[in-house]
């Protein structure tokens, strides 16, 4: 798996995305931290969308990763960012797990929208407990390493760029087993896969937990590179679609492109931002609309043409 191309031209874009953060602005080096985090939700999602699903509310995870960040330091104290990504990855496999009991047995539209109801109810949980920081969310203190408190946020965005690579070469290693292969032949003929003896809902529990986790993760290391959570940017449903967003610009063509969409997006989004501070939504759905209709295998179809390939 690791002579895969894939994970080899990933391996050395991050190992030199890794190396060259220390030398470039803050400013660079914070977009490719949040874009890099969030990839690891698009790469969760990215399985759904193989298997024919499509998550209006992976929010509720992303804002349990970063929540449960910010609350194992306010009440615990925990500052080092192992055990904070260890924490957010094993609430949201819990949560992940009981809800997949419920999702795993929908698909289409509602399956969006129930992932979107869950989504909002953590939502309404979060701007009215006072407990919970309500609207104004937490502050998030610098993260240490085991036991060493270093300065900048350098040290985070190499742990952001080794866990994202983990993360890519462990799913791109499932999706070429004989589980991760039904991805989409659950797309294609959920019959047809339950008479070969393989459970459907099975599947897609498995599946949605995977995606779970990784959304978790990518809501923990965003919170710490951040250093705030809220829930209207890390739960609400804008937070959803934008996740949504990525996942469609990225394509699902390759783990790696996760990493591609989501740094091409922070970068669109602030220099829109930038340049029209009252119209930016206009010039990234407008970006949005033009994948859909001239590239709908994502950014990475570019490169599958480049290399003459589908994948």
């Amino acid at each position: 798996m690791l002579q895969d191309r894939t994970i080899l031209g990933l391996t050395f874009a991050l190992t030199a995305c890794a190396i060259g953060g220390y030398f470039i602005p803050d400013w660079l080096m914070n977009q490719m931290m949040f874009g890099f985090a969030r990839a690891l939700a698009i790469i969760g999602l990215l399985v759904l969308w193989r298997t024919g699903l499509v998550s209006f509310g992976h929010a509720l995870y992303f804002g349990l990763g970063a929540y449960a960040v910010a609350l194992l330091d306010t009440n615990l104290g925990i500052s080092d960012a192992f055990l904070r990504l260890g924490g957010a990855m094993t609430v949201t496999g819990i949560v992940g797990v009981l809800i997949g009991f419920i999702l795993r047995n929908y698909r289409d539209i509602f399956f969006a929208m129930l992932s979107l109801a869950f989504s909002m109810v953590l939502y309404g949980i979060l701007v009215k407990t006072e407990a919970l920081g309500s609207t104004d969310g937490f502050a998030v203190s610098a993260s240490t390493f085991l036991g060493a408190a270093p300065e900048g946020k350098y040290p985070l965005f190499v742990l952001i760029c080794v866990f994202g690579w983990l993360a890519a070469v462990l799913v791109h290693g499932y999706l070429q087993s004989t589980l991760g292969r039904l991805t989409t032949a659950v797309r294609d003929n959920e019959i047809r896969v339950e008479y070969l003896g393989y459970s459907v809902a099975h599947a897609v529990h498995i599946k949605y937990v995977m995606s779970a986790v990784l959304a978790g993760a990518a809501g923990a290391l965003t919170a710490m590179a951040l250093g705030q959570v809220d829930p209207d940017s890390m739960v609400n449903w804008t937070a959803s679609g934008e996740l949504v967003f990525v996942t469609i610009l990225s394509g699902p063509g390759s783990v790696a492109a996760p990493f591609i969409g989501s740094l091409v997006f922070e970068l669109l989004r602030t220099y829109a931002f930038e340049l029209v501070p009252h119209a930016w939504q206009m010039i990234v759905g407008g970006t949005l609309l033009a994948v859909i209709f001239f590239l709908p295998g994502g950014i990475w179809s570019i490169a599958a043409r480049i290399r003459g390939t589908d994948k």
